[in-house]
């Protein structure tokens, strides 16, 4: 269905939300700290904090609404900068209770924003104007340990036993490692073809690892199938009924950015599509930072990176539709591979708002872009970061993208988890033998 608008950003207080499936008001009965309900992004009907994803009335997905702090922002900015280098140091601004750092967690976050000025020169970017935001450095190296924390948190305080996933990989791993660190079970569903690397991390934490035949839309349905069963009684499904909780996590790189500038913001970003759930919560954190007066308000453009291979954002932008029409997947991107992406209607909105775009790249523009962020900054990224540089690449080149202004891109994962995308292109230069002349001969004395 089309979903229109954007709900309203809730940092007001939340009076009497919803008891689920009663419609009777009540506050929340948990501990999530600021957050005071789930409101519906669609008709704005708020419930009670809870294990719940979707609206009762129309059936619109719920987000978390907030009571944030109110007063002195420099008092505020300061309480951040004195806690601990991981998302936890926004804790007065997640659904997470107060002393969430002293639980057993994996404490991701804080990763490098790189100045990226020999990329910037050779994509003919101002000096200075272009960062990485590097996500590759969290604790399974992909940005899925920041949302997982977050449901995790939730998991806790409905007293899930069980942590749950449907995934493209990357989650998958994150899911288990978790679990491992906070004392939980863990199932997670993968599609049975995904690259060997995530299979294996998904699988060495020690939880059960499910592949299912078909696309991750199928792995997703079934995972839906399951929460309605006897059989997913106890089970926190991270990205689906904690959603709510886990999609916030990506705020926390709109955070960490902003302050990593200097409590500024970015003029443009590009950020990779699968859900298009990241996108629109990093939009989320920036307004939130305007609202709370922790930085200064000024336009900024937010750019959506998707495959050609799975583009169904990017095809109705290009469009001029509200529709995302699903599409069967067919990409080296396999972390982006969502044909029927959830947030997809909300990216149009946030891109077309703040005068963005959306745009693909095909397989062999990704790989020349992972291979040019690692010539260039020393960055191997998974096939999403390929995405995200190849199409700022062509942004700049379509002129969309203003190269004077501080943009950043983000690589959301680690490339050693896609080396099959590289590998047949990539190898020695030379094999030869132990021998100065043989060295010489091959040409590499110079």
């Amino acid at each position: 269905m089309r979903r229109k608008g954007l709900a309203s950003m809730a940092v007001q207080t939340v009076d009497t939300p919803r008891t689920p499936g009663t419609g009777e008001g009540h506050g929340p009965a948990v501990d999530l700290g600021p957050a005071a309900a789930l409101s519906c992004r669609e008709c704005g009907e708020r419930f009670a904090l809870g294990p719940i994803f979707a609206c009762e009335l129309c059936f619109g997905p719920l987000e978390v609404a907030y009571d944030l702090p109110a007063g002195d922002p420099e008092a505020l900015r300061a309480r951040i900068e004195a806690g601990p280098t991981s998302i936890w140091r926004y804790a007065p601004l997640l659904p997470v209770p107060a002393d969430v750092a002293e639980r057993p967690n994996l404490n991701p976050g804080w990763t490098k924003l790189v100045r990226a000025d020999n990329l910037a020169r050779e994509l003919g970017v101002e000096p200075g104007k272009l960062h990485i935001k590097d996500d590759s450095g969290n604790p399974t190296h992909s940005f899925k340990d920041r949302v997982v924390a977050q449901a995790l948190e939730a998991a806790r305080a409905f007293g899930f036993t069980t942590l749950s996933c449907s995934s493209t990989g990357n989650l998958a791993g994150a899911v288990g490692a978790a679990a491992a660190r906070a004392g939980f079970r863990s199932c997670v569903f993968i599609p049975h073809d995904l690259e060997q690397g995530k299979v294996v991390m998904a699988a060495v934490y020690g939880g059960e690892l499910v592949g299912i035949e078909g696309t991750y839309d199928d792995v997703n349905r079934f995972c839906s199938e399951l929460i309605g069963d006897p059989a997913g009684e106890g089970w926190g499904f991270v990205n689906v009924n904690l959603r709510p909780y886990y999609a916030e996590g990506s705020k926390t790189l709109a955070y960490e950015i902003c302050e990593q500038l200097g409590w500024r913001l970015p003029d443009q970003l590009v950020i990779p599509i699968a859900s298009g759930s990241q996108l629109t919560k990093i939009d989320k954190g920036l307004r939130e930072l305007i609202e709370l007066g922790l930085v200064e308000e000024k336009p900024y453009k937010i750019f959506g990176a998707q495959a050609e291979g799975c583009s169904p954002v990017s095809a109705a932008f290009k469009a001029g539709h509200d529709v995302v029409r699903p599409q069967k997947p067919d990409t080296i991107a396999k972390s982006l591979a969502i044909g029927n992406p959830a947030d997809g209607p909300y990216v149009l909105d946030i891109a077309r708002r703040t005068g963005g775009a959306v745009e693909d790249v095909n397989d062999e523009q990704v790989v020349a872009a992972i291979k040019l962020l690692a010539r260039t900054e020393g960055i191997f990224a998974e096939t999403a970061g390929g995405v995200t540089v190849g199409v700022t690449r062509k942004l700049i080149e379509a002129g969309l993208l203003d190269p004077t202004l501080t943009t950043v891109v983000l690589n959301t994962g680690d490339g050693l988890k896609t080396l099959d995308a590289v590998a047949p292109t990539t190898g020695p230069t030379a094999t030869i033998r132990p021998s100065l002349d043989a060295f010489r001969a091959a040409g590499l004395a110079h």
